[in-house]
């Protein structure tokens, strides 16, 4: 990349970020059509090249030519002639994973790898509910009942404000009625949005995330997720996860001379536009925190107004692709944007960043001492692998010879939660249905029955037949000849 003063590339400069700062995390903001894809595709094939790892969130479907060479075409040819480069195509090792139908392999987690404070997160839930999420999470726990996907969570909710209400009241309080109505609509919410083809097993495991080919490629992961654009809640759901996941594996390893991961994540207002403020605070602190693991996180989207103040205050690398302005309110972001880079002595920042061509973009990075550089003018290089997309053949060729498609593309489903609990509920059925049997086979006589059975009950019944009878034999004639031969009359 050189920078661009005047109109004029500077082809003895290099514009270049020093690659121990790439775990300082960064932006690629721009409107749309600007070329923010290919940017995020460039730095990417960069870093592979340097044997690291990245992870790319792939939205729009454009980012899977990293896996095929490119080919020249006149726009390369002059690019290049102005940058006094010699482009040359090459291909990369890629990963294609999947959170939903789409081909690659499958991303999945389970819900007790979430944790009941994540899992709350998630919910959006008040400190009332959280306290029955932790309640469900620790009753699982001391029962050795696995949580392993929505379906287990659920059946335990039900079956502890219903059946086994009166079992937990002693050792773990009751459930409110209202609390766990709510809990049961906030999951449903996330199952609308497929959220039940990522809880589950197998369990995705973020170290097959990092490798190196045969060359000294790091391995570009690229996440498919052109079907989840209208599904913000799972796309933040996995985000969140996955972020936690690295945080929590990764081993810390200080201000390494070179990140062990990259992660982009373009789009990135479908996480924040519509994440709770509690999913906020814990995405926040998470960027805060995961750099000193050697992770460096990458946003991109259309304008930096779409990252929150306390997650933009963290980014060191800011590429910023042209910005449009149409109305005032797109005067005032113009105006805030411009202030977000430091000074500079050779450009108005806010008119620059107006006049910017496709792939030109305004770029600050950190020093090797950490300090923001000015900004600059920049022509970029063009990506040297495809800048289409793969056809559907390619990928899938690509995807078969995948050896995580192995590992991972299987659905399990072992005993968990849910089967635990329904065997239960089964078995109590039996029992009870045994027991009302046998209390009826048992049953008590009734009154009528123990008086009956009784010594003036008999008594009582013999006369009542003695008199009976003789009225029938008078009744047949029979009683007045018994009295003449016995001499009655």
């Amino acid at each position: 990349m050189h920078p661009v003063l005047k109109g004029e590339t500077l082809t003895g400069s290099f514009i270049k970020a020093p690659l121990k700062t790439f775990n300082r995390h960064g932006l690629i903001a721009g409107a749309t059509g600007t070329g923010k894809t290919k940017t995020m595709q460039g730095i990417a094939e960069s870093l592979s090249a340097k044997g690291v790892s990245c992870l790319l969130m792939d939205v729009k479907g454009d980012l899977s030519g990293l896996a095929s060479p490119g080919t020249t075409n006149p726009k390369i040819d002059e690019r290049y002639q102005k940058l006094g480069l010699t482009w040359k195509p090459l291909q990369f090792p890629v990963e294609f994973l999947t959170l939903s139908d789409e081909k690659g392999v499958r991303l999945r987690a389970t819900v007790s790898e979430f944790g009941p404070v994540l899992f709350s997160k998630i919910l959006d839930l008040n400190d009332t509910q959280q306290g029955v999420v932790s309640l469900i999470f620790k009753y699982c726990d001391d029962k050795q009942m696995p949580l392993l996907d929505l379906k287990d969570f659920k059946k335990v909710l039900q079956f502890l404000t219903n059946e086994g209400k009166d079992e937990i009241k002693a050792d773990y309080g009751a459930i409110s009625s209202a609390s766990a109505s709510t809990i049961i609509r906030k999951v449903i919410e996330i199952e609308q949005q497929g959220a039940e083809k990522f809880f589950g097993e197998k369990s995705f495991e973020v170290e097959d995330l990092l490798g190196i080919d045969e060359n000294g490629n790091g391995k570009l992961n690229i996440i498919r997720l052109t079907d989840i654009q209208d599904k913000p809640k799972l796309f933040s759901t996995f985000m969140l996860s996955l972020l936690a996941e690295v945080y929590s594996t990764f081993p810390e390893v200080g201000d390494p001379d070179a990140p062990k991961l990259v992660i982009f994540i373009d789009e990135a207002h479908l996480i924040f536009n519509n994440a709770s403020k509690v999913l906020l605070d814990q995405i926040e602190t998470v960027i805060k925190l995961i750099r000193s693991k050697g992770i460096g996180v990458f946003f991109v989207t259309q304008s930096p107004e779409d990252i929150p103040a306390a997650v933009l205050a963290q980014l060191g690398l800011k590429v910023q692709h042209a910005f449009r302005v149409f109305t005032a309110n797109d005067r005032k972001a113009l105006k805030l944007i411009a202030e977000n880079y430091p000074l500079s002595d050779y450009y108005k920042v806010d008119e620059l960043l107006t006049t910017l061509g496709i792939g030109e973009a305004a770029i600050t990075v950190l020093n090797e001492k950490g300090v923001p550089t000015p900004i600059a003018h920049t022509l970029l290089c063009t990506p040297a692998s495809r800048m289409d997309i793969l056809t559907p053949d390619e990928l899938t060729k690509s995807i078969s010879k995948s050896r995580l498609t192995t590992k991972y593309n299987e659905t399990l489903d072992r005993e968990s939660a849910f089967e635990v609990l329904s065997k239960k509920l089964e078995t109590q059925v039996a029992e009870n249905t045994k027991a009302t049997k046998a209390a009826e086979a048992k049953e008590e006589p009734s009154q009528l029955d123990q008086v009956l059975n009784s010594s003036t009950g008999k008594q009582v019944m013999r006369t009542v037949t003695s008199v009976l009878t003789r009225s029938l034999l008078g009744a047949l004639g029979l009683g007045a000849t018994r009295r003449k031969k016995s001499g009655w009359l």
